[in-house]
């Protein structure tokens, strides 16, 4: 299939550190290439591909737009896009709402994923306005705002096989990954290292908006003896970032659409210990890829019991439901099923039916 792919354009494809929608992007970009597809990546100009590369800005927005306007870039990227809609059979579109006017106005056959929290005021009149618009979500608690929009299937995020190599010694610390912010309270995170007297390791980004949340609410915790904060890392180094933990740490406080760390550290071989919220109950199977708490005196149990988790059976399950193959498989599938269900409206539309 000739298959379009469009990306944010906030983070390249792959991301340099921290970034979720662009990494899985680019996963299933590439295994839509080694699969045999024809594939056009519409993403920022820095981004690595074995597809077909068309920008309209030269370097990832987060990194190299300072002072610009996002939103410019972005409507100059879905003008793109729709004039060369033609090339293709199908549009895979990661960009949220921004193309849905156009995706109306223009007979293209496209689908959309949802990466984000739909739980946002104004959000449901969205989805009541264009609910022809065929979407995905990344996990079934997603949709719970806005149910009754027009979804067509779940997909759950993949990873390649060899992206990690497990270790199943254990670890002699906890690990923290992602990003400094209200909703990931790692905050949590430190009292947990605190009351099990265990290290934690901390590798998160911190946005600007993020910046003063930061400075009045955690910059003071990362003083403890017990905790270390190394920043953002690279996809290289989180195997042994979290390949040598004890656990992770996933102390959510928010409906989180999907939580790619957890497959991650489930890949290296390191069990999970996250707190109930949106997806959690869907990615992490109670007591054999970690546990899921309520509370931080859960959360301290478990970690006191996490060797209880065999980190093989971990690597186990990562391989059995969040392979790359999985989640491509799933993809085409629902790619013929949208070309083939857009042949039938050519059809009718052609000959007047």
């Amino acid at each position: 299939m000739r298959i379009a792919q469009i990306s944010p354009l906030y983070e390249s494809v792959p991301p340099r550190s921290y970034g979720g929608t662009e990494r899985i992007v680019s996963y299933l970009t590439e295994e839509l290439v080694n699969r045999g597809h024809q594939v056009t990546l519409f993403a920022s100009g820095d981004s690595r591909t074995k597809a077909d590369l068309v920008s309209i800005c030269p370097g990832s927005l987060r990194l190299f737009g300072e002072g610009a306007d996002h939103l410019a870039y972005h409507f100059v990227q879905m003008h793109e896009v729709v004039k060369r809609s033609a090339e293709f059979d199908l549009l895979h579109f990661h960009t949220d709402y921004l193309h849905y006017p156009l995706s109306e106005l223009h007979f293209y056959n496209h689908i959309t994923t949802l990466h984000g929290r739909l739980d946002i005021k104004g959000l449901d009149i969205l989805y009541k306005k264009y609910n022809h618009i065929p979407l995905v979500s990344i996990s079934y608690h997603q949709r719970k705002p806005i149910p009754d929009a027009n979804w067509i299937d779940t997909v759950y995020h993949g990873l390649p096989s060899d992206l990690f190599k497990p270790a199943f010694s254990g670890g002699t610390y906890l690990a923290f990954l992602g990003r400094i912010s209200p909703e990931k309270r790692v905050d949590r995170a430190v009292e947990i290292a605190r009351q099990t007297d265990i290290p934690l390791k901390i590798a998160a980004k911190i946005d600007a908006h993020d910046k003063e949340y930061f400075e009045a609410e955690i910059k003071h915790l990362l003083n403890h003896p017990l905790v270390e904060y190394v920043g953002e890392i690279s996809d290289h180094e989180k195997e042994n970032f979290l390949g040598n933990a004890m656990a992770l740490l996933f102390p959510i406080d928010w409906p989180e659409p999907f939580g790619l760390v957890m497959i991650e550290s489930m890949a290296c071989g390191t069990p999970v210990v996250a707190f109930e919220g949106g997806s959690v109950h869907e990615v992490i199977d109670e007591g054999i890829t970690g546990n899921i708490v309520h509370s931080i005196e859960q959360a301290v149990e478990a970690v006191k019991n996490i060797h209880s988790i065999d980190r093989r059976t971990c690597r186990k399950k990562f391989n059995e439901r969040f392979d790359v193959g999985i989640m491509v498989k799933n993809y085409e599938k629902l790619y013929e099923k949208m070309s083939s269900m857009n042949n039938v409206k050519s059809h009718f539309y052609t000959h007047g039916l």
